[in-house]
C-alpha cells in the first residue's frame, strides 16, 4: 500500500510540474505574441505619420491640347520634318487663324 501511495504522489507531482511547465510556455508565447503585435502597431503608426508628414506631390498642370499640338509642330519643324511653309500653315490652323 505504501508503494501505491508513493507512486500516486510521484504521478501527481509530475503531472503538476508538467502543468506548470505548459502554463509557463503559454505565458511566454503570449508575451512574444504581444511584443510582436506591439512592434507591428508601432511600425504602422510610423508609416501613417510619415504619410501625413510627407507633402503631396503637386498636381501636373493640365496640358492644353492646342499648346501640345504647337509644341509637337515645333519639334517636327526643328527636326526638319516640316518645311517653314508647312509649319506656318499647321500653326495657323491649330490657332484657328
Amino acid at each position: 500500500m505504501t508503494a501505491a501511495v508513493v507512486g500516486t504522489a510521484a504521478h501527481v507531482g509530475a503531472s503538476s510540474a508538467n502543468k506548470q511547465a505548459a502554463a509557463q510556455q503559454n505565458a511566454q508565447a503570449a508575451a512574444a505574441q504581444d511584443a510582436e503585435q506591439s512592434q507591428q502597431i508601432a511600425e504602422l503608426q510610423a508609416q501613417q505619420a510619415a504619410q501625413v508628414a510627407a507633402p503631396a506631390a503637386p498636381a501636373a498642370p493640365a496640358v492644353d491640347p492646342v499648346t501640345a499640338q504647337l509644341e509637337n509642330l515645333a519639334n517636327l519643324h526643328t527636326q526638319g520634318v516640316l518645311t517653314d511653309e508647312e509649319y506656318s500653315a499647321a500653326k495657323a490652323k491649330a490657332l484657328g487663324i
